[in-house]
This record gives structure tokens, sequence and C-alpha cells, in this order.
């Protein structure tokens, strides 16, 4: 393997270790925002109408949350993260631009 392609692959390891860094801060700051609001709390993305619900998961495989999200569909996906439309509705949010 050439010294280019060895600087090269340190690079981006230690690139991507930053990122992984920045992002382990942003999903300690989401989970804490998410414990201060509460379970059953919902809230709406203003520019794309995605309707959020903080919700208590019942375990995903081997790492369990104390506390997630989920989503209504945005435009072009199959589905959200499981939040319906409907109960998105029922929660009194429009999903109409």
């Amino acid at each position: 393997m050439s010294n280019d392609k060895k600087l090269e692959f340190v690079m981006l390891a230690n690139e991507i270790e930053k990122e992984q860094d920045k992002l382990q801060e942003k999903k300690d700051r989401l989970t804490a925002l998410m414990l201060e609001l509460g379970v059953d709390t919902y809230a709406q993305d203003l520019n794309t109408l995605a309707v959020y619900k903080i919700i208590k998961p019942s375990g995903t495989f081997v790492y369990y949350k104390d506390i997630d999200y989920k989503r209504t569909a945005l435009e072009g996906e199959r589905g959200g993260t499981v939040l319906s439309k409907k109960e998105a509705e029922e929660a009194g949010f429009s999903l109409k631009k």
C-alpha cells in the first residue's frame, strides 16, 4: 500500500472520529432535551411539517435507550419512524402546507 493511501486513510479515520464525537454531543443534548420535555410531547418541524413525538422505546436489540422520539413520514418517504399522520392530526397538527 502506498504512503499516500495510508495518509489518506489516517486523515479520513481522524475526520470520522471527530464527527462521531460531535454527533455524540448532539445525541447527548437531544436526550437531555427529550428528558426535559417529557414522554408523549409532540413538536412540529415548521419547514417540513413532520411531527415528532417523544416516546419511551420498548428496546432496540442490545442497546436500550431510556427515551427516544418518532416522527411522521416526510414527502416521498414510505413511512416515518412510526408516528402515524392520523395520530399527529389527532394531536392537533396540520400536515398540509
